[in-house]
């Protein structure tokens, strides 16, 4: 793509499930500037920390840029024809189920869609899974095991709608600001609206809650089956829509019973007082959505927790309401994409069932293949087990690195690193995972692929590419084609562009549907390069007019031939509709097509909500209530006494292979940590900022540490972002095991047996440095990006010959003067060197954590030092008398500093409000005000004593 006069298009964020709609505008110079499109339905021009960001991530550097085997540059044809021969060979000699692919939600509908064809449909084995097992499993099956379908309800237009909104694990500020947005400003605009939180940590999102359930560790399904045992003492079900719409009450009702009040609150961890208090607030108020995410995801009880919160609303007829219902957040840009396409082993396309034969038959008809995998393949955990003990001989990676996020990771690392023969598809040349392939493949990135994706509310909305694609990089959807045609598969993957796969994914879905599925976008199945172009958010279903798109026993024609009649919203209607002179749903107004006879027609509008008035996916029509009986478990023990919760942070996305390039996205927290009550950090000897070993049965970390009362005591907090290539020893994942939900197949990550323990430091360290050290001598080390180079974190069992060490990470090559100052006897060393008049490293040693502003510090990496005597500064570690040091950066948008705030305060503002007047901090993504409110609360209380 050549850049050659400034344009902006319109694409979507690549970050969490919200869905984000993005403007990205390049300038004829190739330049990115990123902000959120006003028009977009999911955010109408919002974006978080991390959205804002995209176009610090978008560079060159330690991208894989072309091709290469055995770490040997080589090229397209050698490279695919290596992978299809190997995979053909192995399945040849050992069968099909030898071979897996293991994908990502950070793929493409279309990269997902032919991926997913060429192993069900072409190879025959249903050994394809997601990175998404990893995140929403959970969901999928209660979904499936309550509605007969994986249908999400509701919209986002429900969290503004609603009466009261209760958070279940999802710490919403920090993973969906955006979302959280929409539902603090509704509830400014409706203060009677109420918010229940429902975690072990008092997150930030507790910061607009009205009640916080610091819940034990999977407690909630005590909880919720509580809840539906307090309706029903208390007469709150809608009994009418029980009976005509649901099976299966009474044993949900019995099983439910089997803890009382104070049974609940023992397996809680809750105060009976405080669930009455929750209980009666959910009976008194019709318009209740319970949204969830990974708290509830993420256990070994995943399935049952979904179905004990679904449980609770069908009990009240509270589904598929406006301002009602229960709601799964996504944690991936694509991980609904991936569900509606069969990118888990355990699903067909189009949500049909693998285990279905007439839905087998179905999608082998309409894909014209050879065969179709006829039982559920092996699930991520399952998967790597199988490679580790030799099943599977043959495994391509596309799009993610299970190295470090997945349970076991050290196991599951042994496991690639024997395999006989791994391909990884990538972006970046130096992943933990990618480091173990013997073919590497450069992928597109985002900003150069296109293709779709859909959100939590089930909206689809375009990717489109607004960069060249660099080197020899290609798109995921070309790469599978490329290798099926080998396989011999070409009649089936000749597809020219991803237009045409989207139109293909379109057609199956409406195939022989008639209303049978829920996933239903025929209206799309005829689009072409021009209206795929155009195509504008829209929320499935979104049928075709009229009859069935593709009559009963009709394939596609063969090549780029597409059947009719094809039914196309054309380009004028999505202009209109980007205008704002149409709704951006064609099924929320008139969508124009070209039926066979020419004439228009108006579609059959439907809601875009599901089960208001039943018709479910179950063969009664009816939704079934999932008996369950609630369980108290415990996994810890004397040797390991506290519960090891993993998640995410505000501004690190996964493994950081994309955030860890932004210096504005490291600079809230720079290190990983482990947050602790300061109980538990009192009984373990553990002072704040010490680092500490986090251990469970299966690994070890050194993280920081971060004592708070937020943290649940008895539990500790490390976040799953930090790898191999930003710190020492911080993979999280390698401490979880195995462990996992029976029905979903989705690892237990948050409740896991650890202890922690004082590493005894006999040195603590903070560098910046101008280019990343080669190696580093140290025990402890953490490093991340600053705006003119590198800041680095350090902690040491045993001394060094110390001008040695800080020469090892300068460069000892480098030319340039270096200022030293020694204590001793104090254990007080600082190097500063200086190549002129800039700084190019500085090392600040001590016996206990480092005191220096690193906020001030590292922005001396890019400030010019030709005053001899300010290079003073840089050894003492803190600014003159007329530097400013900003502190702690606690809005990552604008770069507003913990100490900006507080003398801000100082100065008379003492509302958030004020401080987005003065210093700009909260006016964005607004994930950074309840850390700012937290900063006016101490203001006060220290001017109160």
């Amino acid at each position: 793509m050549k850049i050659d006069e400034a344009r902006e298009v319109r694409t979507t964020c690549p970050y969490c499930g919200v869905g984000c709609g993005v403007l990205a505008k390049v300038a004829a110079d190739g330049q990115t500037a990123v902000r959120g499109d006003p028009d977009h339905p999911a955010n109408f021009g919002r974006l978080c920390s991390k959205g804002s960001a995209l176009a610090e991530t978008i560079d060159l550097d330690g991208r894989l840029l072309y091709p290469e085997i055995h770490g040997r540059r080589t090229d397209w044809d050698e490279a695919l024809d290596l992978v299809a021969s190997t995979f053909s060979r192995t399945i040849a000699e050992h069968g099909r189920d030898a071979v897996a692919f293991y994908v990502s939600g950070q793929l493409l509908t279309e990269d997902y869609y032919v991926a997913n064809k060429l192993m069900k449909g072409f190879i025959g084995s249903a050994n394809i899974d997601t990175n998404s097992r990893l995140c929403m499993a959970s969901s999928v099956a209660g979904h499936r095991r309550a509605f007969g379908s994986d249908t999400v309800p509701g919209s986002y237009e429900d969290l503004e709608l609603a009466d009261l909104i209760v958070l279940v694990g999802s710490n919403l500020a920090w993973c969906h600001p955006v979302l959280y947005q929409r539902i603090a400003a509704a509830r400014e605009k409706r203060p009677d609206m109420k918010v229940v939180l429902v975690d072990p940590r008092r997150t930030m999102t507790a910061d607009i809650a009205d009640m916080h359930l610091a819940i034990a560790p999977d407690g909630d399904v005590a909880l919720f089956t509580g809840l539906l045992a307090y309706l029903g003492q208390h007469n709150a079900l809608d009994r009418t829509y029980i009976t005509a719409h649901t099976s299966g009450f009474g044993q949900a009702l019995f099983a439910a019973s089997a803890l009382d009040l104070a049974g609940v609150a023992a397996a809680t961890g809750l105060g009976e007082d405080e669930l009455v208090r929750f209980y009666s607030l959910f009976a008194a108020t019709a318009k209740t959505v319970t949204v969830y995410s990974q708290g509830v995801n993420q256990s070994s009880s995943g399935t049952d927790k979904v179905n004990a919160i679904i449980n609770c609303h069908l009990a009240t007829g509270r589904i598929g309401k406006p301002g009602a219902g229960p709601f799964s957040v996504t944690g991936q840009p694509n991980a609904m994409g991936g569900r509606e396409v069969g990118g888990l082993a355990n699903m067909l396309a189009a949500h049909m069932e693998i285990e279905n034969p007439e839905h087998r038959d179905r999608v082998q008809r309409f894909w014209s293949a050879p065969t179709v995998a006829e039982n559920p393949g092996l699930k991520a955990v399952e998967m790597f087990q199988a490679v580790a003990d030799g099943r599977i001989k043959a495994l391509w990676i596309m799009a993610t690195n299970p190295v470090d996020s997945m349970p076991d990771a050290d196991a599951v690392e042994a496991a690639i690193k024997a395999c006989p023969f791994v391909v990884v598809s990538d972006v970046l040349a130096k992943t933990d995972t990618v480091r173990h392939a013997h073919v590497r493949l450069p992928a597109a990135a985002w900003g150069e692929k296109d293709g779709s994706v859909t959100n939590s509310e089930r909206r689809i909305s375009r990717q489109r590419a607004f960069l060249p694609v660099p080197g020899e990089a290609r798109a995921d959807w070309w790469i599978v084609d490329e290798v099926a045609k080998r396989m011999g598969f070409a009649e089936a993957f000749s597809h020219p562009s991803p237009a045409e796969i989207f139109a293909e994914h379109a057609a199956l879905s409406a195939f022989e549907n008639d209303g049978a599925r829920d996933f239903d976008i025929g209206a799309y199945a005829g689009v072409d390069a021009e209206d795929y172009d155009a195509l504008v958010p829209f929320q499935w279903p979104a049928p075709s007019p009229g009859t069935p798109l593709w009559p009963a026993g009709h394939l596609p024609l063969k090549g780029g031939d597409r059947m009719s009649p094809p039914i196309s919203p054309i380009a004028d209607v999505a202009e209109k509709a980007l205008q704002g002179k149409l709704p951006i749903s064609p099924l929320e107004g008139e969508m124009a097509g070209r039926p066979e006879g020419g004439a228009w027609r108006r579609p059959e509008v439907k809601s875009s909500r599901f089960f208001a008035s039943g018709g479910f996916y179950t063969p009664d029509r009816k939704a079934r209530f999932i008996a369950i009986r609630p369980t108290i478990e415990t996994r810890t023990s004397p040797d390991h006494p506290l519960v090891l919760n993993t998640g995410r942070v505000r501004d690190h996305w996964h493994t950081m292979t994309r955030t860890g390039k932004s210096p504005r996205l490291s600079q809230h927290l720079a290190e990983p940590f482990a947050e602790i009550h300061p109980l538990d950090a009192q009984h373990f000897g553990i002072g704040d900022a010490d680092i500490v070993s986090v251990s469970t049965a299966d690994g070890e970390v050194l993280v920081r540490a971060l004592v708070t009362a937020r943290q649940r005591p008895g539990s500790v907090f490390v976040p799953m972002h930090w790898t191999d290539q930003f710190s020492a020893r911080a993979r999280v994942d390698a401490l979880v095991a195995p462990i996992t939900d029976a029905v979903s197949g989705q690892p237990a990550s948050k409740h896991v047996a650890a202890r922690v323990e004082r590493f005894a430091a006999v040195a603590f360290g903070f560098a910046m440095l101008a280019e990343r050290p080669a190696s580093i001598d140290a025990d402890y080390w953490s490093l991340a990006r600053c705006t003119a180079g590198w800041r680095l974190e350090l902690a040491l069992k045993a001394g060094r010959d110390w001008p040695g060490f800080a020469a090892s990470l300068f460069g000892a090559d480098a030319l340039g003067e270096t200022l030293a100052y020694h204590d001793v006897a104090g254990g007080h060393y600082r190097f500063a060197r200086f190549a002129g008049s800039r700084l190019t490293g500085a090392l600040y040693l001590a016996p206990r954590p480092v005191a220096v502003s690193r906020s001030w510090a590292v922005e001396q990496l890019s400030a010019d030092h030709a005053d001899r005597r300010g290079r003073l500064a840089i050894v003492a570690g803190r600014p003159g008398g007329n530097s400013v040091d900003r502190g702690a950066v606690v809005c990552s948008c604008f770069g507003v500093g913990a100490n900006q705030i507080a003398e801000a305060v100082r100065g008379g503002c003492v509302s958030v409000e004020a401080i987005g007047a003065t210093l700009h901090a909260g006016t964005n993504c607004g994930s950074c005000r309840a850390e700012i409110r937290t900063i006016i609360e101490a203001r006060r209380l220290h001017a109160a004593e």
